[in-house]
């Protein structure tokens, strides 16, 4: 049976564990280490060649498999890990859109607002960013110094173009491999809702076109509010892109597969030890995938297991309750519930902040508790996760945080009309507008101009606000305490 008569980890042993496997900054940026790199059944369809239209909120993956995909190594890793994923060492990438400027892979903002005033058409704008990547270097296309004169040049060269393209598409099919140019971060694209979604409707007739090809393919990573039907929707055959969109999810055994993942991989000597642990409870051995012939090196992967055994692993580590007995909930549901938005949907990252805060919480408040995690650490993760979860919302929707000031200190669940009212007492409309409204400003809410109600179903689709069956608006935790509310018998802001 694996784990042998190894020496339990003491709680302080395992507090350290966390504390060391966790990231810091639980996002994509910097180099990607190999025990990130976990990859939940539901994720492996999106990222396989043939998806070209993936969404999900912020702190899904989103920016994380965008990165993933470019780096040689991690993409060999990726196959060993599951090989269905049809993703390997040498397959092409390229990078059509991101956060970072990178003006001679493709045009930022203001290129893209100078092209469009230029009569350009959106699908035209894209295409040419994704063409440019499949012609040889010295091509009259490769060499032009300005994208005005690139799109130009695509947009006069039709049966060129297509040439150019069967003939890459040939030469792929015969290696056996892909092409793939990825799009990420398109809320960078422009600063009025009209130009987003002109640009998002070219960019699905792209990632359509090339669907027609054996081994090109476009991968757009898209926020869910920037693919309403409606108003991206409107050219033929959009349906066969949006209607085969993957939602990047994370179920409660996701969460805490990719939690033992970073434990089995972490620098420090307590690893190996907590994988003998792991792996007594899991009947499962952890396996070891490597990239041979490079100093990446590789990590343990988790075995699958049942749901009960998560559990049985992570009571091992904070004990069954939230509190002295069962009346506060097992902490194992506990955590994810507390950390979901309104449609009960968790961040990978808000969890792991949440994990890490504990563990330090504990060691400080807590250091001789019988578990490694003390129940009202665990409070004070979701605390310092709710947090982070605010600051990170602010980043994508600076306005939430106008409308979201104005109801501070008010207890949740509560009528609506008192909502509004505070909205109306603050002037929160006038100061989202003057937000919105500066130079490099980021969007603002896609229905501002239907007032109070169109805000609050603006704040639903972000899951920020939850509509009760009576009308009453709630606000999960994970917003709520950052955002300074209350609410009777929850954890206080």
């Amino acid at each position: 049976m694996p784990g042998g008569n190894q020496v339990p980890l003491a709680p302080e042993e395992l507090r350290k564990l966390i504390s060391s496997a966790l990231p810091e900054r639980a996002d994509a940026s910097g180099p990607i280490e190999p025990a990130s790199v976990y990859l939940p059944a539901s994720h492996l369809k999106a990222l396989r060649p043939d998806a070209v239209l993936i969404s999900g909120m912020r702190g899904a993956g989103k920016s994380f498999w965008w990165t993933v995909l470019q780096d040689q190594t991690v993409r060999r890793l990726l196959h060993k890990v599951d090989p269905k994923v049809e993703i390997e060492e040498r397959t092409e990438v390229a990078v059509g859109f991101g956060e970072r400027p990178n003006s001679e892979a493709y045009p930022d903002r203001d290129m893209l607002a100078s092209l469009l005033n230029s009569g350009l058409p959106p699908r035209m704008i894209w295409r040419s960013v994704v063409v440019r990547h499949h012609v040889p270097d010295g091509h009259e296309l490769k060499v032009a110094p300005t994208w005005e004169q690139r799109v130009r040049w695509v947009q006069a060269h039709p049966e060129e173009t297509a040439k150019l393209l069967e003939q890459r598409d040939r030469e792929l099919e015969q290696r056996a491999t892909w092409h793939i140019t990825l799009f990420d971060a398109l809320d960078r694209s422009a600063s009025d809702w009209q130009t987003m979604d002109s640009l998002i409707r070219g960019l699905l007739q792209v990632a359509l076109d090339f669907r027609s090809y054996r081994r090109l393919r476009v991968k757009c990573f898209l926020r869910e509010d920037q693919l309403d039907e409606n108003r991206v929707g409107s050219f033929a055959d959009a349906s066969k892109v949006l209607g085969s969109r993957i939602e990047l999810s994370w179920d409660r055994e996701d969460l805490y597969g990719m939690l033992w993942q970073y434990m089995a991989n972490a620098p420090s000597g307590e690893a190996e030890r907590f994988r003998r642990m792991a792996e007594g409870i899991f009947r499962k051995p952890f396996e070891e995938v490597t990239a041979t012939g490079d100093s990446f090196g590789g990590f343990y992967r988790v075995p699958p297991v049942e749901a009960e055994l998560h559990k049985e692993l992570f009571e091992k580590i904070a004990g069954q309750w939230m509190g002295r007995g069962p009346k506060r909930g097992r902490t194992y549901t506990w955590i994810p519930n507390h950390l979901a938005d309104a449609r009960q949907r968790t961040s990978p990252r808000s969890f792991l902040v949440a994990l890490r805060t504990a563990a330090e919480d504990s060691d400080r408040r807590y250091p001789r508790h019988e578990r490694a995690l003390h129940y009202e650490s665990i409070k004070a993760g979701v605390r310092e996760a709710s947090k982070a979860r605010v600051l990170e919302l602010g980043e994508d929707y600076p306005w939430v945080g106008v409308f979201m000031k104005a109801l501070s200190g008010l207890t949740v669940p509560c009528d609506f009309r008192q909502v509004k009212k505070r909205w109306e007492q603050t002037s929160a409309f006038a100061e989202a507008r003057k937000l919105c409204g500066q130079a490099k400003s980021p969007l603002p809410p896609s229905r501002l101009d239907e007032g109070p109600e169109g805000v609050r179903k603006d704040l639903e689709d972000l899951g920020v606000f939850q509509r009760l069956s009576d009308g009453r608006v709630n606000i999960p935790d994970v917003f709520r305490i950052g955002y300074g509310l209350g609410r009777r018998g929850g954890v206080r802001p």
